[in-house]
C-alpha cells in the first residue's frame, strides 16, 4: 500500500506548522467535511439497525461500531479545529428522511450489506485519494484501517453470526461439526411485506390486460368488464396464494420440531453438548454451560423446547396468521388491480385509454419508489424502473391488441 503522505507539498511541512496552518487547501477542507459526515451518517444508521436488532449480542456488536464511528467523528473534529476549519451543525447532515425509513423498516441484512460496502468505498476512497496534507492523510488512513475491520464484522454479521474471539471461533467450529449431522435445518426468510408486493403484481398483470382490451376493442364498454374480472381474479389468487404459503410455512416448522423431537430422544448426549455451545456463545464458561444443560436435561421435554428455541428460533411451531396473509396479499393486489380499470367507469375511447395509461403509471412510480423502503435503492431509481416496466408491458399489450382486434 502507498503511503498517502508521499504526495503533495502539505508532506514537507513540519508537524508544528501543520498544525498551525489557518487557511488549509480546499482538497483538505472537502476531504475532512465528507469524512465528517460519512461518520455521522454512519453512526445514525448502527444506532437505528441496534435498535431493531432482537439478538442482544449482534445487537452490541452494532452500538460499538456506531461507537467507533463517534470516536472518528471526534477525531476528525479535532483534525478541523486545528485547521480553523467550521465544524457543521450535524442535524444538517443526517440521513434524509427516505434513508431513515430505509433503516426502521428495511431487512437488516439488506441495512448491513449496505453497510459493509459503504465501509469498503470510503476505505478505497482514502487510499486512492490522499489529501496531500501529511497529518490528514495519516488520520484518514487510520480511520481506513478501522474501517476494514468493520467490514469484518459486519461480514460476520450479514452472515448471520457475532463477530467472535479465538475461543468463540472454536466453538463455533464444533458447533458446526456438530450441525452438518442434521441438515434438514432451513432458515426462514421472512415476508417481504407482501402488501407492496401484491400491489404491483396487481397493478402489472390488470394495466396490461386493460391496455390489451383497449387495443383490440378501441377503449369499449368491454375493457371495464375485463379490467375487473382480472382485478378481481388477481386477488383471489394471490389471497390463496397467500394462504397456502402461510399454511406451509408452519407446517414445515412443525416437522422441523419433529425432527428435532427425535434428534433429542436418539442422541441426547450429543444435543446436550450441541446446547452447551450455544450457551458458551452466549458468554458462559464451558462449565457454566455444562451445568446449566445438566439441569435442563433433567427433564427431556425442557431438553427439547431449549434446544429448538436455539435452533429454530421457536419451540411451540408457530408461524404467522394465513388468514392475516390471505387478507394482506388479496387486499393489497386488488387495491393495485383497480387503479387501471376506474377510469374506464366513466370514459371511454382514447380518452379513457390515454388516462387509465397516465393514472396507471403515476401508480407504477409509487409502487416502484415504495418497493425501494425495502430493497434500499433509490426512490426515484426503483420508482422509473417500475414505470418502465409499466410502459412496456402496456405497450406491448396494446400493440398486440390492436394488430389482433376484435376480429
Amino acid at each position: 500500500m502507498r503511503s498517502p503522505s508521499a504526495s503533495g507539498t502539505g508532506s514537507r511541512l513540519p508537524p508544528c506548522e501543520r498544525t498551525r496552518l489557518s487557511v488549509p487547501p480546499s482538497s483538505v477542507r472537502e476531504r475532512l467535511l465528507e469524512a465528517w459526515r460519512d461518520e455521522v451518517q454512519a453512526t445514525v444508521v448502527y444506532e437505528l439497525i441496534a435498535r431493531r436488532e432482537a439478538d442482544p449480542r449482534r445487537a452490541e456488536v452494532l452500538r460499538k461500531l456506531a461507537a467507533v464511528e463517534t470516536n472518528h467523528r471526534d477525531r476528525l473534529e479535532r483534525r478541523m479545529r486545528e485547521l480553523a476549519i467550521e465544524i457543521p451543525d450535524e442535524r444538517g447532515v443526517t440521513l434524509g428522511r427516505w434513508q431513515r425509513l430505509q433503516a426502521r423498516v428495511a431487512p437488516i441484512d439488506k441495512l448491513i450489506q449496505r453497510q459493509e460496502a459503504m465501509e469498503l468505498e470510503i476505505a478505497a476512497q482514502i487510499e486512492d485519494e490522499p489529501t496531500g496534507d501529511a497529518a490528514t492523510d495519516e488520520l484518514l488512513e487510520e480511520i481506513k484501517a478501522e474501517e476494514e475491520q468493520h467490514t469484518v464484522a459486519l461480514a460476520q454479521l450479514r452472515d448471520g453470526g457475532a463477530p467472535t474471539d479465538p475461543r468463540t471461533a472454536a466453538i463455533t467450529g464444533r458447533l458446526e461439526r456438530l450441525a452438518k449431522r442434521e441438515t434438514w435445518h432451513r432458515s426462514s426468510t421472512g415476508w417481504i411485506p407482501g402488501a407492496i408486493y401484491g400491489a404491483n403484481d396487481g397493478l402489472a398483470a390488470v394495466f396490461g390486460i386493460v391496455a390489451g382490451v383497449s387495443g383490440a376493442t378501441g377503449g369499449s364498454r368491454v375493457v371495464l368488464t375485463a379490467g375487473l374480472f382480472g382485478a378481481i381474479a388477481s386477488a383471489l389468487s394471490m389471497a390463496t396464494g397467500a394462504f397456502l404459503a402461510e399454511r406451509s410455512t408452519t407446517e414445515v416448522a412443525a416437522a422441523d420440531l419433529a425432527r428435532e423431537r427425535a434428534e433429542v430422544e436418539k442422541h441426547p448426549e450429543e444435543e446436550k453438548e450441541e446446547l452447551s455451545l450455544y450457551y458458551q456463545l452466549k458468554g458462559l464458561t464451558e462449565a457454566e454451560a455444562e451445568q446449566v444443560v445438566e439441569r435442563i436435561a433433567e427433564n427431556p421435554e425442557n431438553l427439547f423446547r431449549a434446544i429448538a428455541l436455539e435452533e429454530l428460533g421457536h419451540s411451540d411451531g408457530q408461524a404467522g396468521n394465513a388468514v392475516q396473509a390471505a387478507l394482506a396479499g388479496g387486499l393489497s393486489t386488488a387495491l393495485g388491480a383497480i387503479i387501471p380499470v376506474i377510469p374506464f367507469f366513466w370514459l371511454r375511447g382514447y380518452t379513457g385509454i390515454a388516462v387509465a395509461a397516465a393514472v396507471s403509471l403515476v401508480a407504477h412510480f409509487g409502487v416502484g419508489a415504495a418497493k425501494s423502503i425495502f430493497t434500499l435503492r433509490t426512490a426515484w431509481s426503483s420508482g422509473l424502473e417500475m414505470t418502465l416496466a409499466g410502459v412496456i408491458v402496456g405497450g406491448a399489450t396494446y400493440l398486440l391488441g390492436l394488430a389482433i382486434g376484435t376480429g
